[in-house]
């Protein structure tokens, strides 16, 4: 398979955890890391990094600002494949990374034992690949379960 230009998103903490766990499926690729804290850099070595704002579903004006800095960012990278693990960057970036032409994949947190997370529920029309890492969460319209990360 060629080299597929990756942009890897998420936001922090355990979303970020999680993202970076999938490093190896990466190996041979080119990785764009985005996230919401430059103190990150530390955790990929020389990989780019990109910082977007954090921001919560009851701040509409700091959504707006994420979605907004996803959307350039995307314009920006172009990338081939866009991989998230969650909250609200990841979510904007998977919604819109279609647009951009790019396959896109959302691994919902495995924090979310009893339930998808809201990013979780209302982003599997717009993956190509939507998985849980929990098997009782998988549904057949989806989300599939194929093991957990962490």
């Amino acid at each position: 398979m060629p080299s597929q230009k990756i942009l890897a998103i998420s936001s922090g903490g355990g979303h970020w955890v999680q993202l970076l766990r999938l490093r190896p499926a990466f190996e041979g690729h080119q990785v764009i890391y985005a996230t919401v804290s430059p103190g990150y850099r530390a955790e990929i070595g020389d990989a780019p990094l990109h910082v977007v704002p954090d921001a919560t579903r009851w701040d509409k004006l700091g959504a707006l600002r994420t979605c907004l800095r996803v959307l350039v960012l995307l314009a920006r990278v172009r990338p081939d494949v866009v991989i998230s693990s969650g909250a609200l960057p990841g979510f904007l970036a998977v919604r819109f990374g279609r647009l951009f032409g790019a396959r896109t994949i959302w691994i919902d947190s495995i924090a979310n034992v009893e339930a998808l997370s809201l990013s979780g529920q209302r982003v599997g029309a717009h993956a190509d690949l939507w998985l849980t890492q929990w098997e009782h969460l998988a549904r057949p319209q989806g989300p599939d379960y194929r093991g957990a990360v962490l």
